[in-house]
């Protein structure tokens, strides 16, 4: 730290009590000077050679024969005005980053001008902040932290300009050039870690990180802190990421919980104020800053209730770089007043802004293409897929929650729907999940939330655990048996989808959309979502499946093994096809059977038994067999 010593005369100055202060010296007092409720016992001669300020309180009270004035609003208080007073006396005081603006203030007050003496105190506390304080990157930030107490003085004398613009000026020189201590402990350096690199012997220079500035102005109150980033990014030499992750270290350190999304603290106009700032401090250029800094950004601004713009423009930044994003990112809570647990509708229209990104880029006129392709808005595929990963995921989540209307499920779910994944898993997993925690939704609903997943798109093991899960509706199952079944075969032989009778391809979905997309012809009544199949007739669908896996698994070994090998898988694809024509009377039996109960067939899969018809009990026993394992 940088420092100045005035005068040469030892400290006389001293104490009685708390409140009194006095010279020793051999002549008495003439003068008794309050500043607030501290009374100094000086003298006239010393004060009023270097003081016009004082020259006119003493004059006013020299014709009402007084000898005490009184100064209650000198900036810097007591402690400033002691430190003038001695170097009128002409003794030793010591000038720092400290009290230096709080001396200058005072000074200034004062009058302590070149007109009255030569080489007063004003024009020695200029030299000093032109010469070391404004060159100092620490003294800097230290003595715009002490304005903070007497802003109009320091306004007014250009010290909070001086420096916030010597602070940005030393922020924007290249990290090579960077030769004073700084402030860095988000990620330890060698140096730092006792692993100094050396070359052949010779200690090599260790290199600045580009963000070496950012801790050290997290020290800054947000006012000043927001002007030096404006300062900063004027300037135009910083990069915008490098702003992002100075904005992200500042919300850490100064909003408590803020790492975890949470806002801790009972000053919530000051952290709104903060929120606010930060949000409009942003970097415009995009993946300039993080989407799980947007998200806790969002997450405080809602806990806080910020203003809407800045809320907006955090959904808008968000919806942009969505593929960056997590699903902890997108779990934004409720207050305590809504029913549900998360914020779905804010999800949606971050997902929302998203899809607007490929419309608006398609909708461009002739001028503006032009302008894109310098400047590109491009979705992916990769992207896409992405975030329809992530829908899934979240979907899962918020499945949960038992007050979540199915609305709001198949709203987000379908708003990706276009974008293509090769499998349906997550999708599956998250319906199942809606099913497990909703055992009392309809027909109709359990309908319509099946229909976003396409049963040709689930993995071998989602398979297996779709055709045991009693949750599901019985067409559901009967579209995952025969897909599996049909997989089973083509892997194997090459061929297509066997042909089925009418009746049971009115369970399986049309060749030109998954089950998201089926039509219903006038067959396709509710009961065939809601149809329970007997245990013989799921345990022979079952058994089909496997025998298909079975022999698909060892027809692969035989094609890769030896000539003996090769003759027996000559003779497996007409064991395929035997095994797809049961498969076929066992469909065909499955729909004669429904259609042959009635009413009774059309009950509730998720009822318990209990039914009054011995063999509806029979039947809904059977399903019970098919147990969950989610």
């Amino acid at each position: 730290m940088k420092f100045m010593k005035l005068g040469s005369k030892p400290d006389s100055f001293q104490t009685d009590g708390n409140n009194v202060r006095y010279v020793a010296a051999e002549l008495a007092s003439d003068i008794v000077v309050n500043i607030g409720d501290v009374k100094f016992y000086l003298h006239k001669f010393p004060l009023l050679s270097k003081s016009i300020h004082l020259q006119r309180l003493v004059s006013t009270t020299d014709e009402g024969n007084n000898d005490e004035i009184h100064i209650p609003d000198i900036p810097g208080g007591p402690a400033a005005f002691e430190i003038c007073a001695k170097f009128c006396y002409g003794m030793t005081v010591t000038l720092n980053a400290y009290n230096v603006v709080s001396i200058r203030c005072a000074a200034e007050y004062l009058e302590m001008h070149e007109t009255i003496e030569k080489g007063n105190l004003i024009y020695k506390i200029e030299v000093f902040l032109n010469s070391s304080i404004f060159r100092s990157w620490k003294d800097s930030i230290i003595a715009l932290q002490t304005t903070k107490t007497m802003l109009p003085w320091c306004e007014e004398l250009k010290v909070i300009s001086h420096c916030v613009d010597s602070i940005a000026s030393r922020a924007c020189i290249h990290p090579s050039r960077v030769e004073w201590s700084y402030t860095y402990n988000r990620k330890k350096l060698p140096s730092e870690n006792g692993m100094e690199p050396h070359w052949n012997g010779v200690k090599k220079h260790q290199t600045v990180p580009k963000d070496w500035w950012v801790e050290d102005l997290c020290e800054l109150e947000i006012d000043f802190y927001k002007r030096l980033i404006v300062t900063i990014k004027t300037k135009g030499r910083i990069p915008a990421d490098v702003i992002g992750e100075a904005l992200n270290a500042y919300a850490l350190r100064r909003l408590p919980g803020f790492s975890k999304g949470i806002i801790q603290g009972d000053d919530v106009v000051k952290n709104g104020s903060l929120v606010d700032t930060i949000i409009w401090l942003l970097p415009t250029e995009k993946g300039s800053v993080p989407c799980s800094f947007l998200a806790k950004l969002l997450k405080a601004a809602i806990v806080l209730d910020s203003g809407e713009m800045g809320k907006e423009e955090l959904v808008r930044r968000i919806g942009q770089q969505l593929d960056e994003a997590s699903v902890a990112d997108l779990l934004i809570r409720t207050s305590a007043e809504e029913n549900i647990t998360y914020d779905v509708d804010i999800v949606k229209r971050i997902v929302e802004e998203f899809v607007m990104q490929e419309c608006a880029q398609a909708d461009l006129p002739v001028a503006e293409e032009l302008q894109e392709i310098r400047s590109p808005v491009f979705v992916s595929d990769t992207s896409k897929l992405t975030v329809a990963k992530l829908v899934d995921g979240y979907l899962a989540e918020i499945a949960r929650d038992p007050n979540l209307p199915l609305s709001m499920f198949v709203d987000l779910a379908e708003m990706v729907s276009g974008f293509s994944r090769p499998a349906h898993d997550a999708l599956y997993r998250a319906i199942d999940m809606y099913l497990k925690e909703h055992p009392g939704i309809s027909k109709s609903e359990k309908k319509r939330i099946c229909r976003l997943m396409d049963c040709k798109k689930l993995s071998v093991d989602a398979c297996t655990h779709a055709v045991q899960n009693e949750r599901l509706p019985l067409r559901v199952v009967v579209q995952v048996l025969f897909f599996e079944q049909a997989r089973a075969a083509t892997s194997f032989s090459g061929g297509t989808r066997p042909d089925l009778s009418g009746s049971v391809q009115a369970l399986l979905p049309h060749e030109n959309g998954g089950s998201h997309e089926s039509s219903r012809s006038a067959t396709n009544t509710d009961e065939d979502w809601d149809a329970v199949p007997t245990a013989e007739e799921l345990k022979a669908l079952k058994g089909e499946l496997a025998s298909l896996r079975l022999g698909a698994r060892s027809g692969g070994s035989d094609r890769n093994g030896s000539e003996d090998a090769k003759s027996s898988t000559e003779k497996a694809p007409a064991n395929k096809v035997k095994g797809l024509l049961m498969s076929k009377k066992i469909f065909r039996k499955l729909w004669s059977s429904k259609g042959g109960q009635g009413e009774n067939s059309s009950s509730d899969t998720s009822e318990s038994p209990g039914s009054a018809n011995p063999e509806d009990t029979k039947s809904t026993s059977s399903r019970n067999g098919r147990n969950s394992v989610s």
